[in-house]
């Protein structure tokens, strides 16, 4: 780490002084985001936003580190939108067989929204989170661009921004190793310093994703196990329980390990054998460039289909309703529900949903 603290040579495009709104949750991120904005001359106000009662944790721990650093903090109640956006439809989608993806269901629906609502309310322009991303100008356009720390990057999370929220995005923490951040935290004196990474599904905390979906009184649909061969092999707990690629948990006894390969939609799980679970490509829905341009037949992309994928070379082979995507080399186990963002060297270019495999 150099020991002058800097964001990186995209901050030239503001003013020092200028007053910037920062996204608090609570973690180490966000908090050397507010750090490293006011070390760099930004005149830095916070927000925190309650999502739903698994977050107040979160906001009792912004509010902590919001004093030690001495900023406004602002809390905005975000539960009604967060239900409708977010905790609704993944249950839905789980019931039906499918895995969504909350945090790119989120990002552009509620969490970005209302930090930008709340900016405008408070005359401020620019606005920051403690993503580990960068947000880079072409040719008039703004793009998501992949973070310095390869191992912590979450450009994935953040495809479905809009232009107008990328215009006025800033995302400091891109331009440094999570070592580095902690150590930016030590160096503050900030009790976050040590604070352990937020959970992949904020809204529950302990991560059993299928209980919680029982709690709230949904209904998975439910089927048979459907061998390599065909052959029935039974029962199994509902569909809430499962996902594409999985091996662990399934109950059953075979010769060989079995993995999901496909949820059907009348509620029964094909398994395959180790290697039978890659695919050729993938149909997406929603599908859209984060510029707006058309995407047409014949464009070459590298796509990940789930966050922590590497990005794999395919080419677009249609576009509109249906936007089919045929990788280079298969697969494996692209899952319906899952965003597949479409990068071309370290820009997202775009993403869509992703609604059936092949």
């Amino acid at each position: 780490m150099a020991d002058e603290i800097c964001g990186g040579d995209g901050f030239g495009t503001f003013e020092h002084q200028d007053p910037i709104l920062v996204a608090m949750s609570g973690g180490v991120d966000s908090a050397v985001c507010v750090q490293v904005l006011r070390d760099q001359g930004f005149d830095v106000h916070a927000v925190v936003f309650r999502f739903s009662p698994a977050h107040e944790a979160a906001v009792r721990a912004a509010q902590a580190t919001a004093a030690q650093l001495h900023v406004p903090l602002e809390m905005e109640d975000c539960a009604e939108a967060f239900e409708q956006e977010v905790i609704a439809p993944f249950c839905a989608e789980y019931c039906a067989g499918r895995t969504p993806s909350p945090c790119t269901m989120c990002n552009p629906r509620v969490k970005f929204a209302a930090l930008a609502r709340v900016a405008d309310r408070l005359g401020i322009r620019l606005i920051a989170t403690g993503h580990y991303a960068r947000v880079e100008e072409e040719d008039g356009f703004y793009y998501i661009h992949t973070a310095l720390s390869a191992a912590r990057d979450q450009s994935y999370m953040l495809y479905g921004l809009p232009q107008e929220i990328l215009a006025r995005l800033c995302l400091p923490i891109g331009e440094f190793e999570k070592d580095d951040v902690r150590a930016i935290a030590a160096q503050a004196g900030l009790d976050c310093a040590d604070a352990p990474d937020s959970q992949e599904i904020c809204f529950i905390p302990d991560g059993g994703y299928a209980a919680y979906i029982a709690a709230r009184g949904a209904l998975p649909r439910e089927g048979r196990f459907i061998g390599p061969d065909g052959e029935d092999l039974g029962s199994h707990k509902g569909v809430s329980h499962y996902t594409v690629g999985q091996r662990k948990g399934l109950g059953i006894a075979y010769g060989d390990p079995l993995y999901v390969r496909r949820i059907r939609e009348d509620g029964n799980i094909e398994l395959a054998r180790g290697g039978d679970e890659f695919f050729a490509g993938v149909v997406l829905k929603d599908a859209a460039r984060a510029d707006g341009k058309p995407l047409c037949p014949g464009q070459r992309y590298g796509v990940k289909v789930r966050s922590r994928a590497l990005a794999a070379p395919c080419t677009l082979e249609q576009a509109g309703a249906r936007t089919v995507l045929r990788f280079d080399e298969p697969q494996r186990a692209p899952a319906p529900g899952q965003a597949a963002v479409l990068y071309e060297g370290g820009f997202v270019r775009g993403g869509g949903v992703i609604e059936e495999v092949f």
